[in-house]
């Protein structure tokens, strides 16, 4: 009988004292306990998220952290928009089966949108990153007529038809790439505009894409090396010393940006 009623006691305690502990509410020190909390907390880890919580990783926040960081990509895997053989059918046109591909379409900018990150950029970013080839010039004429020449002019000069006099009037002059402050100009200082703007000049970020970005300001420099009488092509490059002709490159994987896809090494 002493034996059932100590049993008995034993079984009642430890069910009540589980039934207390499995209770337990937060509290203002306390965050409560909760019962397989793996059911309600995954842990898994997301890639480049550092989320870190008590009950959803089995290691360390150390090892998490670690989990979490960018992985570099693995051998052979191809950027988003550089599928296929034939990158002219690729860039804008229709594909084999009438998909348009814009290749490139965005990478991270490390810049704000401030005159001490504008100055910023154009120390520390220098050069283009893609070669000049006559297809990148001819996509770079291209935009440039459809998204600029209105304003700065189809040569450069700051007279597009909006402030011409069959354009009607303009209340400030668009930047004219022909004077000495835009020849000795940066490459930067031209992204960093069409990043975000200028003055009256609206950002076009949303516009153009990385690729397409860089080779607008292929065709400016192309521009401003035909005002000075100097050359500026696949072949030859006689007007800056930081652009790279792609006749000067050894192989066809030259012709791929000639830094990382990130703009803050360019």
């Amino acid at each position: 009988m002493m034996k059932s009623l100590l049993s008995t006691f034993l079984s009642a305690s430890v069910i009540i004292s589980l039934t207390l502990v499995s209770c337990q509410q937060p509290g203002k020190n306390k965050t409560g306990s909760e019962y397989f909390p793996d059911m309600g907390h995954s842990i898994a880890y997301e890639a480049n998220t550092y989320s870190y919580y008590y009950y959803n990783t089995w290691g360390t926040e150390d090892e998490y952290h670690q989990m979490a960081q960018p992985r570099k990509p693995v051998k052979g895997t191809i950027a988003r928009g550089y599928t296929g053989s034939n990158m002219d059918v690729l860039k804008g046109m229709a594909s084999h089966n009438g998909i348009s591909v814009t290749p490139n379409a965005k990478v991270p900018y490390y810049y704000a949108d401030t005159e001490e990150d504008r100055t910023r950029a154009m120390a520390e970013i220098i050069k283009n990153p893609y070669p000049i080839t006559t297809t990148g010039l001819e996509q770079g004429k291209n935009l440039y007529n459809i998204f600029c020449a209105t304003c700065h002019g189809e040569k450069g000069d700051g007279a597009g038809y909006l402030v011409r006099d069959d354009g009607g009037k303009y209340p400030v002059q668009p930047a004219n790439f022909m004077l000495e402050e835009f020849l000795n100009s940066s490459n930067s200082g031209f992204y960093h505009s069409i990043m975000y703007g200028k003055n009256l000049m609206a950002g076009y970020a949303d516009k153009l894409s990385y690729e397409e970005r860089w080779q607008v300001i292929h065709y400016i420099r192309s521009l401003q090396a035909a005002s000075q009488k100097k050359e500026y092509s696949e072949k030859a490059n006689t007007f800056t010393t930081v652009d790279i002709p792609a006749s000067t490159l050894k192989s066809k994987e030259s012709l791929e940006p000639t830094t990382a896809p990130t703009e803050k090494s360019e």
